[in-house]
């Protein structure tokens, strides 16, 4: 018997396919260090070839093909894997640039482009104030829309016309904004000391402008009192005038005289010249005014059939009347 003992063929096939990886990465490693052969471009020359035969054809092809590439050497034993690319990684920090930067564009935009820009303001409700004059106090005009506030522009219009009750400012996008205006109304031309206003039923007085029909004229001979004409409302002036005093005017309006203006004195009130010779007051309550006038009347009888002409007759108490000869 043989010393040395047989191989089985597993053994025989596992030791052929050592060798033969063996010698795979020996030739790698030969090619990888051989320099790749210089390619030369010549110019093709036309020159009439003959016809090959069919084999010799396929052989002349297959010799063309054939090429060199230097590979790498790899290892036999090494898995051979796809390359893959790394995906870039959206990350919180990334996107908070993003928007940081989307933001500040949206800022720049909205405050140098013209298209959010206030040409003029649209006025609505108006009657007596310009139009003009209110752009003019707003002084909106090429200013951006966002940095308008609303209340602001109407704090400044009510602090600029005591005429304006209210006002309601509202802005759109992009660059439209609307101010509807509620007037009050002129009932009363106060004349004094030379020049004259307008009041309103509220007793509020603000400058006139232009004419209008209807006003009942007051001529005072002296300034009213100012003590207690507060206003609740903190952008509504103070009354020049109480708005009984108002209602006491308008009561007397119907029974002035013809030709005849209404007084005003501060020691007796609200009253007119009588064309028959005399100067009457009734005071400024508006809550009896009717019943003075008949006091009046039922008094000015009585001393016109007792022949007697008074320089002054006062019904400020209609239950306490008293009229006063010249000195």
């Amino acid at each position: 018997m043989s010393e040395k003992k047989e191989l089985s063929r597993a053994d025989l096939v596992r030791l052929r396919r050592e060798k033969e990886t063996s010698q795979r990465g020996e030739r790698a490693k030969k090619d990888a260090t051989r320099p790749a052969p210089m390619v030369t471009t010549r110019a093709k020359k036309a020159v009439a070839q003959p016809k090959l035969k069919p084999s010799r054809t396929n052989a002349t092809r297959s010799a063309r093909r054939r090429f060199q590439i230097a590979l790498l050497p790899i290892a036999p034993d090494t898995n051979l894997r796809s390359i893959s690319i790394p995906r870039p990684r959206v990350g919180p920090r990334l996107f908070s640039f993003f928007l940081v930067a989307l933001l500040g564009v949206a800022l720049y935009l909205a405050f140098n482009l013209s298209y959010f820009r206030v040409s003029q303001v649209q006025v609505t409700g108006n009657q007596v104030l310009p139009a003009a004059e209110i752009n003019s106090v707003l002084n909106v005009a090429g200013q951006p829309i966002f940095v308008l506030v609303p209340s602001t522009l109407e704090t400044r219009l009510r602090l600029n016309y005591p005429e304006l009750v209210a006002v309601h400012v509202s802005i759109a996008l992009p660059n439209l904004i609307s101010v509807q205006v509620f007037e009050r109304k002129p009932v009363v031309r106060w004349e004094q000391g030379g020049g004259y206003t307008w009041i309103s039923e509220d007793g509020v007085a603000f400058r006139p402008r232009g004419e209008v029909t209807g006003l009942i004229s007051v001529i005072a001979l002296s300034a009213p009192p100012t003590d207690g004409n507060v206003s609740p409302d903190p952008l509504t002036p103070a009354p020049f005038i109480s708005a009984d005093m108002v209602r006491a005017i308008q009561g007397l309006g119907g029974h002035v005289p013809p030709g005849m203006t209404i007084l005003y004195d501060a020691s007796f009130g609200l009253g007119w010249n009588d064309p028959r010779g005399w100067r009457v007051y009734f005071g400024t309550k508006a809550s009896d005014v009717e019943l003075k006038v008949r006091v009046y009347e039922s008094m000015v009888n009585s001393l016109s059939q007792r022949g007697i002409r008074p320089a002054l007759i006062n019904v400020t108490y209609p239950t306490a009347p008293y009229y006063r000869m010249s000195e």
